[in-house]
């Protein structure tokens, strides 16, 4: 089965369905090829940050029980400290990436959005 030609878009009617082909010429696109940069140079290096900041922890807990039953104050030792610092640091990237999300990625992603539905 082969696809029919999109109807001429007029004033008022929504635009129809971007094809395959629309698609692979925007993924093609510098301004695409720019987003997916600007997404990977963030979130490549940040996981592979928190992957090694928790494979520590699981490491010391292993490895280190002494050092991490260390007493820091009160009832807390240092596997504990560490351990919340697991949770902070999830939260920290989250909200962290938001950010770039909405001040970099966000953006960029509008501009091909607009121009996919535009028919450019």
């Amino acid at each position: 089965m082969t696809e029919a030609a999109s109807p001429p878009r007029t004033a008022g009617t929504p635009p129809a369905s971007p094809t395959a082909e629309e698609f692979a010429r925007v993924q093609q696109s510098t301004e695409f090829a720019e987003l997916r940069s600007s997404y990977r140079s963030f979130a490549f290096p940040l996981t592979v940050a928190f992957i090694a900041w928790y494979l520590l922890y699981v490491l010391l807990s292993i490895y280190a029980g002494d050092f991490m039953g260390t007493k820091l104050f009160g009832n807390v030792n240092v596997a504990l400290a560490l351990g919340l610092g697991q949770f902070a640091t999830t939260f920290l990237i989250a909200w962290w990436y938001s950010r770039h999300a909405n001040a970099k990625l966000d953006p960029k992603a509008a501009a091909i959005k607009a121009r996919m539905e535009a028919g450019e």
